[in-house]
């Protein structure tokens, strides 16, 4: 079950991430509720088993006296490296340098077409300064690739254990209700894009985006990681039921969702390490879920 509501914290940054669909997970009616039980009304409210995948998105054919579609960004000049600051901002210095955003954390390019509708999905609790920073370096990154977006914060209130993959089905539903968005982003709030040509859109199947992060000395943990930033279309996060909501604290769900993806025969895809490069903010680090691995187990069957 969740609620939303306009606290304090969510007043503050109503007009930069806007609906920052500040989210409340109530957590005595979910620990009432089994694991399979939450997946299955989760499954049972907007995903049916009958979805099938579509080859690519395709834009939206061009109508007379309609503005035409918005250039690669790979044409523009704006193309390699991009300053990454870690220093937060105030929200009256942000609410001047972005006042081209419009209400709800929302942008699209005045002269063009996005060919796709993009909803940034980031789970959230406790890191006040991580936003700021996240925020500060994101909009005018995702604005300079002439994307068609919106930028979700899922805020989990309470001191039950993180649930990442929770917050990501939440903010999909939430902004589903809202728009008919073509790609999902779901990010975490730590990771910082160091190119603009790391694209911030979904393809024909679903992409890794965070390869190579400066803490990890730019290379790949595992092969089949699929956390930190990915992408999915909404014909894809449907086709594998979302993220699981069975993993409270650090850890599984990720690898998780690629599980489900290789169930369904959905390839994971890459951009080059010299491109999809992170920076990762500091922070303490979160408290592993003991109980990952047997979930991982479990998740694998219910698949198969």
């Amino acid at each position: 079950m969740t609620i939303l509501v306009q606290n304090i914290f969510c007043k503050t940054f109503i007009s930069l991430t806007g609906i920052i669909v500040c989210t409340i997970i109530i957590f005595n009616v979910i620990t009432n509720i089994t694991p399979t039980a939450t997946e299955q009304s989760y499954t049972e409210r907007f995903i049916s088993n009958e979805t099938q995948v579509q080859p690519d998105i395709q834009p939206k054919s061009i109508e007379e006296n309609e503005v035409p579609f918005c250039k690669d960004i790979a044409s523009s000049q704006f193309v390699g490296r991009v300053l990454v600051l870690r220093s937060p901002s105030t929200i009256n210095e942000m609410e001047h340098q972005f006042d081209w955003l419009q209400a709800g954390g929302h942008w699209h390019p005045p002269n063009c077409r996005a060919k796709q509708k993009l909803a940034v999905i980031v789970p959230f609790r406790n890191r006040e300064i991580h936003l700021s920073v996240f925020l500060r370096h994101m909009h005018p990154f995702l604005r300079q690739q002439q994307l068609d977006y919106t930028i979700f914060v899922i805020e989990q209130q309470g001191d039950k254990p993180f649930n990442r993959g929770m917050l990501m089905n939440i903010g999909f539903e939430q902004a589903m209700s809202m728009d008919q968005f073509d790609c999902f982003i779901f990010h975490d709030v730590d990771l910082l894009p160091e190119n603009n040509r790391n694209l911030y859109m979904c393809g024909s199947v679903p992409r890794h985006m965070s390869v190579a992060v400066d803490v990890l000395r730019y290379r790949l943990p595992y092969k089949n990681i699929f956390g930190g930033v990915t992408a999915l279309t909404t014909q894809h996060f449907s086709l594998v039921n979302g993220f699981s909501n069975s993993f409270w604290g650090w850890g599984g769900e990720d690898d998780d969702i690629f599980n489900r993806l290789q169930a369904h025969k959905l390839d994971v895809t890459r951009y080059s390490s010299i491109i999809a490069r992170y920076k990762m903010l500091r922070h303490q680090k979160a408290k592993p879920n003991p109980q990952r691995y047997n979930l991982l187990k479990e998740g694998k069957k219910n698949i198969q």
